[in-house]
């Protein structure tokens, strides 16, 4: 396994992040365990998880998947071998995550989310936590058109600094972003750089060979600023696999039971899959494993984050560390980029 500084930190993850946010919905408790264990077991030091999980999110779930993590912790007794990381909504119109407010990212409901958190853990410290997506509206998930909105959201300095507060405490040792714009990002390290307060050391954004927008402006921001990309959704949900071409819904799959795959069926989606699906036939390769492997292989990624529902998903996917994208085969990759585009923003 491969293992990159996250961020201006001493820590060190794995270029694969163990993806939990099935657990407690597809997959029962044991099977998480069984998860974890395996990646362990394979070099994987780098666990992503979310006061909103399991997927899809429902009151009477949330919060099960780190429930599930806590389990382990407590059972194997290895928490100093795990980077940990979590994440708490964003502003929210479900109330069921405050108690029966409405979910925002100032100080007091960014506490009571990171003690929920530590509790269904079973641990003392988070190593990075995450805020899931902004508390100012914006157009994230699979948006295109722009529109500028009224409310400009908490305060950035005010989320900034209770976050502080709670590094300053050992609840947290360092802070990251998700779903987050160029602006967003930008201005949680100006804030930083000008109060003294902790510095983001990550984002955590969507990345796969349909939705290459990371690239345009954070790419940059990334290198520049280091602060690496967390890619989520490597497989665009398992669309790259092809197991939903044609119509197709197998049993078990998230889309099929959930309804839940939009992002990735807009059009021209299914062209583009179908075209990067050949090319990997063509070059000998698992399509997974090339869509896992190009993503990994980028130079502002700090962890390629997956997930699985399956032992034999999760072997694959790990396994795809050692999948070498060839000069010739990127550029094949590059090319019909260019002419698809991002039909999966």
């Amino acid at each position: 396994m491969e293992y990159r500084k996250l961020g201006r930190t001493d820590i060190k993850v794995s270029a694969i992040c163990l993806g939990t946010m099935t657990w407690g919905e597809q997959n029962s408790e044991a099977e998480g365990h069984e998860q974890m264990d395996y990646a362990i077991g394979r070099g994987i030091n780098f666990f992503d998880a979310a006061e909103l999980y399991p997927i899809p999110p429902k009151a009477d779930t949330q919060g099960r998947t780190e429930e599930i993590i806590g389990a382990w912790f407590a059972a194997r007794r290895n928490r100093e071998k795990v980077v940990l990381a979590t994440k708490m909504v964003g502003r929210s119109s479900s109330t069921y995550f405050r108690g029966g407010a409405i979910s925002r990212l100032h100080r007091e409901h960014i506490i009571q989310a990171v003690e929920a958190s530590l509790k269904r853990l079973r641990t003392h410290y988070i190593d990075l936590y995450q805020l899931h997506w902004p508390d100012r509206p914006i157009q994230v998930f699979g948006g295109i058109n722009y529109k500028h909105p009224d409310d400009s959201g908490v305060p950035i300095e005010e989320t900034l600094g209770a976050l502080g507060g709670l590094v300053e405490q050992g609840k947290i040792r360092h802070i990251g972003l998700s779903n987050e714009t160029a602006w967003g990002a930008m201005t949680f390290l100006r804030v930083a750089q000008m109060t003294g307060l902790p510095r983001i050391v990550s984002i955590q954004n969507v990345y796969n060979l349909l939705s290459r927008n990371f690239e345009h402006n954070l790419s940059e921001i990334s290198h520049r600023e280091d602060v690496g990309l967390l890619a989520y959704s490597p497989l665009a949900q398992g669309f790259l696999t092809g197991k939903y071409l044609d119509g197709a819904k197998p049993a078990g799959a998230r889309t099929t039971l959930f309804d839940r795959g939009q992002r990735y069926q807009s059009a021209g989606a299914e062209t583009a899959i179908k075209r990067y699906i050949a090319l990997a036939k063509e070059a000998g390769l698992d399509p997974a494993q090339m869509a896992l492997a190009f993503v990994t292989s980028r130079s502002f990624v700090t962890s390629n984050i997956i997930g699985a529902t399956s032992m034999a998903q999760l072997k694959t996917d790990i396994a795809s560390i050692s999948v070498t994208l060839p000069a010739d085969l990127e550029a094949r990759i590059d090319a019909i980029h260019q002419e698809v585009g991002n039909p999966c923003p």
